[in-house]
């Protein structure tokens, strides 16, 4: 899980957070720069003309935090970029129509976030593809959106089956569904997530829980599956069929959303980059799965999803940027060689039987990929 904004608590928050910002005057055009601190999310500019955007955040804070750029309403994600550790510039690169925004710093990655207003002007240009591009850019969104019907199809069907297990009682068989089942909700993670409703709802983690947040969801389940030695009282089985009745409900409602859902070629390219991020912060640490240990599972559905994008991408990059086209082709292969040492039948050795050597190969495999695939949203855009 992303400890991500709540989007559905934007409006009670939104005119504190918009206090806290700095925006000056409209930008004549070029890279925007956006500071980050513990309290403020300088932005260089409070406008831009249409087309691509590219945000340059630096974070001058003492914690990690999040940069994203969200649609007039507060709640749709335009673009985010995640996981900027102190001291780090990274960029955010979004295509972006005339209209009414939000940007927003997320210090520590928890909270509501520090925003501000940002208006995209018309400088009269389209911001779409043309020509040959067009049919391209049509094929990889076609082809992306159903990639994700598919896979919620897949998580719906496993998350009935993982459920009716549960509530009977059949703890064995649920053990041994549970990461199976949840591999298609981490090939789907960016977009899952961008539901500031179900996220926290189906994913959040213990540790993770704001105070007065209600625990529901995928990792509660599993702590109940994998109990901690001592300590830890069981579910009783009507608070177990209301957990389990709960996530099939959240499940189903993804479900339906996701069957209307238009993507672009940036928030593919954004959301590949972003699953990647999602494994080095949370799946090679073994932070994910704290209870059961089958990190690795989600690690491999990370890095599908993140490769799904991309090869969806690459007619499009290999006429833009043939050079990233094949770096960042051999980085996925050499990323998945390092995973596949660790298979076991169908599915993976637990988190807790990894080596720190291991673990440090899998980390560098990760974050030699990032560097490349950092740059596809600017390549395919261009």
């Amino acid at each position: 899980m992303n400890r991500r904004l709540n989007l559905l608590t934007v409006p009670a928050v939104l005119a504190l957070a918009v206090s806290g910002c700095t925006s000056n005057s409209p930008s004549a055009g070029g890279d925007l720069t956006v500071t980050s601190t513990a309290d403020k999310c300088a932005v260089s500019a409070s406008s831009a003309p249409s087309g691509t955007l590219v945000f340059k955040v630096t974070n001058k804070g003492n914690e990690i935090t999040e940069f994203y750029l969200l649609a007039q309403d507060g709640l749709r994600i335009v673009g985010e970029v995640e996981n900027i550790t102190p001291n780090l510039t990274r960029d955010l690169v979004v295509q972006a129509p005339a209209g009414q925004y939000f940007t927003s710093c997320k210090p520590g990655m928890v909270g509501s976030g520090i925003r501000s207003a940002f208006t995209v002007t018309d400088s009269g240009k389209k911001v779409e593809a043309s020509g040959d591009d067009k049919k391209l850019v049509a094929t990889a969104t076609t082809l992306y959106a159903g990639y994700v019907k598919d896979q919620t199809d897949q998580l719906l069907t496993k998350t009935n089956q993982f459920a009716a297990l549960y509530k009977a009682g059949k703890f064995d068989q649920a053990r041994a569904l549970y990461a199976p089942a949840r591999l298609h909700w981490e090939r789907i993670e960016t977009v899952a997530e961008s539901f500031g409703d179900l996220d926290p709802s189906m994913d959040a983690r213990e540790a993770d829980l704001e105070p007065g947040q209600v625990w529901t969801g995928w990792h509660k389940i599993e702590k109940d599956l994998w109990p901690p030695k001592t300590g830890y009282k069981p579910l009783t089985a009507a608070e177990r069929t209301k957990l389990a009745d709960k996530l099939v409900t959240d499940t189903k409602t993804l479900h339906t959303r996701t069957r209307t859902l238009t993507y672009t070629v940036d928030q593919i390219a954004n959301g590949s980059k972003g699953l990647l991020d999602e494994v080095a912060t949370g799946k090679v640490t073994g932070e994910e799965e704290a209870w059961s240990h089958t990190d690795l599972w989600d690690f491999q559905g990370n890095v599908d999803g993140a490769r799904v994008g991309f090869d969806n991408l690459r007619p499009i990059l290999s006429k833009k940027d043939p050079a990233l086209e094949t770096s960042i082709a051999t980085k996925f292969t050499a990323l998945q060689k390092v995973l596949d040492k660790h298979k076991v039948g169908d599915g993976f050795k637990l988190y807790t039987q990894l080596s720190k050597g291991e673990i440090k190969e899998l980390s560098d495999a990760v974050n030699a990929l990032s560097e490349p695939l950092s740059k596809l949203t600017a390549a395919v855009l261009k």
